[in-house]
Protein backbone atom coordinates (compact mmCIF):
# COMPACT_ATOMS: atom_id res chain seq x y z
CA UNK A 1 0.00 0.00 0.00
CA UNK A 2 2.84 2.57 0.58
CA UNK A 3 4.32 1.82 -3.22
CA UNK A 4 0.80 2.59 -4.15
CA UNK A 5 0.77 6.42 -2.18
CA UNK A 6 4.16 7.01 -3.04
CA UNK A 7 3.02 6.45 -6.97
CA UNK A 8 -0.10 9.07 -6.05
CA UNK A 9 2.28 11.54 -4.26
CA UNK A 10 3.92 11.47 -7.36
CA UNK A 11 1.37 11.66 -9.69
CA UNK A 12 -0.21 14.95 -7.83
CA UNK A 13 3.37 16.60 -7.83
CA UNK A 14 3.59 15.76 -11.51
CA UNK A 15 0.41 17.52 -11.82
CA UNK A 16 1.47 20.86 -9.46
CA UNK A 17 4.59 20.83 -11.48
CA UNK A 18 2.87 20.94 -15.35
CA UNK A 19 0.07 23.15 -13.76
CA UNK A 20 2.36 25.99 -13.20
CA UNK A 21 4.88 25.48 -15.72
CA UNK A 22 7.38 24.39 -13.60
CA UNK A 23 9.68 22.14 -15.55
CA UNK A 24 11.51 22.75 -18.64
CA UNK A 25 10.35 22.29 -22.17
CA UNK A 26 12.56 19.88 -22.75
CA UNK A 27 11.08 17.29 -20.61
CA UNK A 28 7.89 18.06 -21.58
CA UNK A 29 7.80 16.66 -25.23
CA UNK A 30 6.96 13.08 -26.44
CA UNK A 31 10.17 12.07 -26.99
CA UNK A 32 11.41 12.06 -23.44
CA UNK A 33 8.59 9.55 -22.68
CA UNK A 34 9.81 7.61 -25.87
CA UNK A 35 12.56 6.65 -23.61
CA UNK A 36 10.92 5.67 -20.01
CA UNK A 37 8.67 3.69 -22.28
CA UNK A 38 11.74 1.69 -23.65
CA UNK A 39 13.15 1.76 -20.12
CA UNK A 40 9.97 0.24 -18.63
CA UNK A 41 10.14 -2.81 -21.13
CA UNK A 42 13.42 -3.55 -20.70
CA UNK A 43 12.96 -3.79 -17.40
CA UNK A 44 9.98 -5.83 -17.86
CA UNK A 45 12.37 -8.13 -19.69
CA UNK A 46 15.20 -7.92 -17.40
CA UNK A 47 13.15 -9.31 -14.57
CA UNK A 48 11.80 -12.15 -16.16
CA UNK A 49 14.71 -13.14 -17.24
CA UNK A 50 16.22 -13.12 -13.97
CA UNK A 51 14.30 -15.61 -12.53
CA UNK A 52 13.98 -18.68 -14.00
CA UNK A 53 12.96 -20.00 -11.07
CA UNK A 54 9.06 -19.04 -11.92
CA UNK A 55 9.47 -20.79 -15.08
CA UNK A 56 10.30 -23.94 -13.16
CA UNK A 57 7.66 -23.88 -10.70
CA UNK A 58 5.02 -23.08 -13.33
CA UNK A 59 5.64 -26.82 -14.58
CA UNK A 60 4.27 -28.01 -11.32
CA UNK A 61 0.59 -25.63 -12.02
CA UNK A 62 -2.84 -27.95 -12.51
CA UNK A 63 -3.33 -27.06 -15.49
CA UNK A 64 -6.55 -26.23 -14.96
CA UNK A 65 -4.97 -23.26 -13.00
CA UNK A 66 -2.81 -22.66 -15.89
CA UNK A 67 -6.38 -20.89 -17.65
CA UNK A 68 -6.39 -18.55 -14.38
CA UNK A 69 -4.44 -15.77 -16.16
CA UNK A 70 -6.60 -16.19 -19.44
CA UNK A 71 -9.50 -15.68 -18.06
CA UNK A 72 -8.58 -12.62 -15.84
CA UNK A 73 -7.97 -11.22 -19.66
CA UNK A 74 -10.98 -12.27 -20.89
CA UNK A 75 -13.12 -10.94 -18.17
CA UNK A 76 -11.64 -7.55 -17.90
CA UNK A 77 -11.39 -7.02 -21.61
CA UNK A 78 -15.33 -8.11 -21.87
CA UNK A 79 -16.27 -5.97 -18.50
CA UNK A 80 -14.32 -2.53 -20.05
CA UNK A 81 -15.84 -3.31 -23.37
CA UNK A 82 -19.01 -3.16 -21.93
CA UNK A 83 -17.95 0.23 -20.08
CA UNK A 84 -17.28 1.66 -23.23
CA UNK A 85 -20.67 0.46 -24.71
CA UNK A 86 -21.97 3.40 -21.65
CA UNK A 87 -19.47 6.00 -21.24
CA UNK A 88 -19.84 9.06 -23.36
CA UNK A 89 -16.79 10.69 -25.13
CA UNK A 90 -14.95 7.07 -24.91
CA UNK A 91 -14.76 4.19 -27.21
CA UNK A 92 -14.86 0.71 -27.01
CA UNK A 93 -11.41 0.36 -28.16
CA UNK A 94 -10.03 3.23 -25.27
CA UNK A 95 -12.07 1.47 -22.23
CA UNK A 96 -10.48 -1.70 -23.32
CA UNK A 97 -6.70 -0.04 -23.60
CA UNK A 98 -7.20 1.06 -20.33
CA UNK A 99 -8.74 -1.85 -18.84
CA UNK A 100 -5.68 -3.75 -20.66
CA UNK A 101 -3.28 -2.02 -18.33
CA UNK A 102 -4.26 -4.97 -15.82
CA UNK A 103 -3.06 -2.56 -12.59
CA UNK A 104 -0.10 -2.38 -14.57
CA UNK A 105 0.27 1.59 -14.58
CA UNK A 106 3.33 2.68 -15.18
CA UNK A 107 3.71 0.50 -18.81
CA UNK A 108 0.17 1.07 -19.73
CA UNK A 109 -0.82 4.69 -19.21
CA UNK A 110 2.85 5.80 -21.15
CA UNK A 111 1.45 3.61 -23.47
CA UNK A 112 -1.76 4.95 -24.02
CA UNK A 113 -0.45 8.62 -23.79
CA UNK A 114 1.76 8.25 -26.63
CA UNK A 115 -1.21 6.58 -28.70
CA UNK A 116 -4.08 8.40 -27.77
CA UNK A 117 -2.99 11.23 -25.79
CA UNK A 118 -2.34 12.72 -22.33
CA UNK A 119 -6.26 12.72 -21.39
CA UNK A 120 -6.84 8.73 -21.91
CA UNK A 121 -3.29 7.81 -20.28
CA UNK A 122 -4.36 9.41 -17.29
CA UNK A 123 -7.63 7.60 -16.81
CA UNK A 124 -5.45 4.51 -17.41
CA UNK A 125 -2.60 5.49 -14.76
CA UNK A 126 -5.48 6.37 -11.74
CA UNK A 127 -7.88 2.99 -12.84
CA UNK A 128 -4.86 1.05 -12.67
CA UNK A 129 -3.48 2.48 -10.05
CA UNK A 130 -6.93 2.22 -8.84
CA UNK A 131 -6.86 -1.60 -8.97
CA UNK A 132 -3.58 -2.28 -7.21
CA UNK A 133 -4.64 -0.54 -4.37
CA UNK A 134 -8.56 -2.27 -4.18
CA UNK A 135 -6.53 -5.61 -4.54
CA UNK A 136 -4.12 -4.48 -1.71
CA UNK A 137 -6.73 -3.61 0.82
CA UNK A 138 -9.77 -5.72 -0.05
CA UNK A 139 -7.42 -8.72 -1.13
CA UNK A 140 -9.24 -10.75 2.82
CA UNK A 141 -12.56 -9.49 0.90
CA UNK A 142 -12.66 -10.64 -2.56
CA UNK A 143 -11.39 -14.34 -1.00
CA UNK A 144 -14.55 -14.58 1.40
CA UNK A 145 -17.26 -12.65 -1.11
CA UNK A 146 -15.82 -14.50 -4.64
CA UNK A 147 -13.37 -17.61 -3.45
CA UNK A 148 -9.21 -17.74 -3.10
CA UNK A 149 -8.68 -16.92 -6.50
CA UNK A 150 -10.30 -13.63 -6.82
CA UNK A 151 -7.56 -11.40 -4.72
CA UNK A 152 -5.32 -13.20 -7.47
CA UNK A 153 -7.48 -12.13 -10.56
CA UNK A 154 -7.93 -8.53 -9.17
CA UNK A 155 -4.26 -8.02 -8.75
CA UNK A 156 -3.32 -8.52 -12.54
CA UNK A 157 -0.29 -8.16 -13.80
CA UNK A 158 0.93 -6.69 -9.75
CA UNK A 159 0.50 -10.70 -8.79
CA UNK A 160 4.14 -11.48 -8.88
CA UNK A 161 5.18 -8.48 -7.33
CA UNK A 162 3.58 -5.66 -5.57
CA UNK A 163 0.65 -7.33 -4.23
CA UNK A 164 2.07 -10.60 -3.79
CA UNK A 165 2.14 -10.66 0.01
CA UNK A 166 -1.66 -9.65 -0.02
CA UNK A 167 -2.60 -12.06 -2.12
CA UNK A 168 -0.59 -14.98 -0.36
CA UNK A 169 -2.11 -13.75 2.82
CA UNK A 170 -5.41 -13.71 2.02
CA UNK A 171 -6.05 -17.02 -0.31
CA UNK A 172 -3.04 -19.31 1.26
CA UNK A 173 0.49 -19.85 0.67
CA UNK A 174 -0.14 -22.73 -1.43
CA UNK A 175 -1.23 -20.30 -4.02
CA UNK A 176 2.23 -18.80 -4.42
CA UNK A 177 3.14 -19.96 -7.05
CA UNK A 178 0.17 -19.82 -9.33
CA UNK A 179 -0.31 -16.08 -8.20
CA UNK A 180 3.11 -15.36 -9.63
CA UNK A 181 2.29 -17.38 -12.83
CA UNK A 182 -0.46 -15.16 -13.44
CA UNK A 183 1.40 -11.77 -12.71
CA UNK A 184 3.78 -13.21 -15.45
CA UNK A 185 1.91 -14.17 -18.28
CA UNK A 186 -0.59 -10.74 -17.48
CA UNK A 187 2.45 -8.63 -17.64
CA UNK A 188 3.40 -10.19 -20.52
CA UNK A 189 -0.02 -9.40 -22.48
CA UNK A 190 0.35 -5.76 -21.24
CA UNK A 191 2.10 -3.85 -24.15
CA UNK A 192 0.84 -6.44 -26.91
CA UNK A 193 -3.08 -5.94 -25.69
CA UNK A 194 -2.58 -1.97 -25.12
CA UNK A 195 -1.06 -1.31 -28.30
CA UNK A 196 -3.74 -3.16 -29.93
CA UNK A 197 -6.59 -1.73 -28.94
CA UNK A 198 -5.26 1.68 -29.41
CA UNK A 199 -4.61 0.85 -32.77
CA UNK A 200 -8.15 0.09 -33.39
Amino acid sequence: MKDSLVIIGFFIAGILLGFFGLLPESLTGSGITMYALYALIFSVGFSVGNNPGILKEFRRLNPRLALLPVMTILGTVAATALLGLVLPHRTVAETMAVGSGFAYYSLSSVLITEYKGAELGTVALVSNIVREFITLVAAPLLVRWFGTLAAISSGGATTMDVTLPAVVQASGEKYTVLSMYHGFVVDFSVPFLVTFFCSL
